[in-house]
């Protein structure tokens, strides 16, 4: 699909987010499409590692909420959940360039990538909670296992944007560059992971996440079942339609 690029090239599945009209928002067919690219470059033999891209000026603002309500998660066989899982257990190296706005799932999806570079104009966001909703991709087990309890209390709850500074800080980054750079960047470390003996990647990536999987498959599929059911709750209903209409939301009442 349009909105979706896959690209394989050199070892190198690259899938581009290419709806910049949009910001390069997610909807459910893009969700569908990316999982798919995963489905097939698991068992691909040609396809020894994934790149995720956006534009130098946004990688993602998260879901497109329009089409989010429209067409909400049912099931853990929705595009989504698909896709997140796909990610979470993709057994070859993921590297992803961020630049721009990462909003949501654009930053959430990171935390399943092996290798990350941001340019400095990345801004990452976690609004879950200012949305009525909670977090997702197992962001609530692995944020604070990253970068610990008290910073990811202050983005998870306070759902504030921090810079590519901030990023790297944290560790939730590897590397810092001109935004006109990080996508290339990005393509020459998966290349040099493509030179590398598959197996080796793969056995040394799994040593990486032993004792991981499931947990953060019952995390998913905890965090996903709340989601689902504070989408129709009236804080979600408050934010969404605040957000439709530019103004604050009010939960004063709720």
């Amino acid at each position: 699909m349009s909105d979706i690029l896959a690209h394989v090239e050199a070892g190198v599945l690259t899938l581009t987010f290419n709806r910049l009209d949009k910001k390069n928002s997610i909807t459910a067919a893009m969700y569908a499409a990316l999982a798919e690219a995963l489905a097939t470059a698991k068992d691909d033999a040609e396809v020894r590692a994934v790149v995720f891209q956006g534009h130098e000026l946004i990688f993602s603002a998260g879901n497109d909420l329009g089409d989010f309500i429209s067409n909400p998660p049912a099931g853990a066989d929705s595009p989504v959940w698909r896709f997140l899982h796909g990610i979470s257990s993709f057994p070859k190296p993921v590297v992803a360039a961020v630049c721009g706005a990462a909003v949501g799932i654009g930053t959430t999806l990171l935390l399943h990538c092996d290798l990350v570079y941001a340019g400095d104009n990345a801004k990452f966001s976690l609004p879950f909670v200012n949305l009525g909703l909670c977090p997702e991709a197992a962001s609530s087990l692995l944020l604070p296992r990253l970068i610990g309890h008290p910073r990811a209390a202050e983005a998870l709850l306070l759902g504030e944007p921090f810079g590519a500074e901030q990023a790297l800080e944290w560790g939730l980054v590897n590397r810092i560059l001109p935004p006109g750079e990080a996508n290339g960047f990005a393509q020459a470390q998966a290349r040099k992971l493509a030179d590398k003996p598959l197996t080796s990647l793969i056995e040394t990536k799994r040593f990486m996440k032993t004792g991981q999987a499931e947990v953060v498959s019952a995390r998913m599929a905890e965090e996903g079942a709340l989601f689902a059911r504070l989408l129709g709750e009236p804080a979600a209903r408050e934010a969404f339609t605040a957000f439709m209409a530019k103004r604050k939301p009010d939960f004063s009442k709720l």
